[in-house]
C-alpha cells in the first residue's frame, strides 16, 4: 500500500474531523460512499452492514476505546495510530499486559478494498477481521461475547447501538461498526497523488521522479506487483520469510 495520508471521511454537515500528515491536506466528503478522489472505486458494504452516520459514529467510538480489551488498557487505536497512517511504528506491536506480538500493526489506509485480511489471508471479511486482535492472545486476550456484555453495561453504547443497529450492543454490533468506521479510512493527496494523478508536475522532487522511474522501470521491476491504486496485487508471494520466524500464509495453509 502506497505511503499517502489518511482522509477521514465525514458525512454529516455539521461534523467534520480528520487527520493528515506533513504532505496531504484533509479532504472533506460529504459521501465518501459515492464521491470519492480519484482513482478510487466506490466501496461495497455487506447487506447487513450499510453505512450509516450512526453506525460510523458508533464504530468510531468503539476503534479509540480501552474496552474491548481484557483488561482495558488497549484500543484499537494504541497500534492503529492515526498519526502513522494508521499504522505502528515498531517490529512488533505491543498487546495487553506488555506482551509482545509477532507482528507489527499494519497500515488500515483503503483497507475497505483489501480482498482478504491478516497477512496469512485467512479471513474474508473486515467483519471477521475484527475478531483476530480482540480474542489474540498477544493482543486484547478478550472474548467478544464478554466484550459485548461489558459494553452494554455502559448506557451510552446502548443508546448508539440501539440507534445503529436496532439492537443491544453485542458481538455483531461490535465487529459491524468497527468495519463500518474502518472503510472509511481512505488516503489521498500525497505528492505521489498531486503528480500522478492531478497533473501537478512540481508536486515530486527531482529525485522523487527519478525513484519513480526506477519503480516503474524494467530494471527493478517493482511496479509488476506493486501494482494499482493501493500499489500492491494483493498476491502471495515467497520474500524470504522463511529466513525469519513468521511462518507467513504457512500459518494458514500448513
Amino acid at each position: 500500500m502506497r505511503s499517502r495520508y489518511i482522509i477521514l471521511l465525514f458525512f454529516s454537515a455539521t461534523l467534520f474531523m480528520g487527520c493528515t500528515g506533513e504532505d496531504g491536506e484533509v479532504l472533506i466528503q460529504q459521501n465518501f460512499t459515492s464521491n470519492l478522489p480519484s482513482p478510487f472505486s466506490t466501496i461495497s458494504f455487506p447487506e447487513d452492514n450499510g453505512y450509516s452516520e450512526e453506525r460510523w459514529e458508533l464504530g468510531k467510538k468503539l476503534f479509540y476505546d480501552n474496552v474491548l480489551s481484557i483488561d482495558s488498557t488497549l484500543s484499537c487505536a494504541s497500534c492503529h495510530k492515526s498519526e502513522l497512517s494508521f499504522s505502528d511504528n515498531v517490529a512488533f506491536s505491543k498487546g495487553v499486559k506488555d506482551r509482545d506480538g509477532v507482528r507489527n500493526a499494519p497500515s488500515l489506509a483503503n483497507i475497505g478494498y483489501h480482498p482478504y485480511f491478516t497477512r496469512e489471508g485467512g479471513v474474508p471479511t473486515l467483519e471477521q477481521q475484527v475478531l483476530v486482535p480482540l480474542q489474540e492472545h498477544n493482543e486484547f486476550d478478550f472474548n467478544i461475547v464478554l466484550a459485548g456484555e461489558r459494553i452494554a453495561q455502559d448506557s451510552m453504547y446502548v443508546a448508539m447501538s440501539q440507534k445503529a443497529y436496532n439492537r443491544m450492543p453485542d458481538y455483531y454490533v461490535i465487529t459491524r461498526a468497527l468495519a463500518n468506521f474502518e472503510r472509511s479510512l481512505i488516503s489521498d493527496n500525497s505528492y505521489f497523488d498531486q503528480y500522478h494523478f492531478d497533473a501537478q508536475t512540481d508536486a515530486l522532487s527531482n529525485s522523487q521522479k527519478r525513484g519513480m522511474a526506477l519503480f516503474y522501470s524494467e530494471k527493478t521491476n517493482c511496479s509488476k506487483c506493486h501494482s494499482g491504486p493501493n500499489f500492491t496485487d494483493y498476491s502471495f508471494e515467497n520474500n524470504g520469510l522463511y529466513k525469519t520466524i513468521d511462518e507467513g500464509r504457512r500459518r494458514l495453509t500448513e
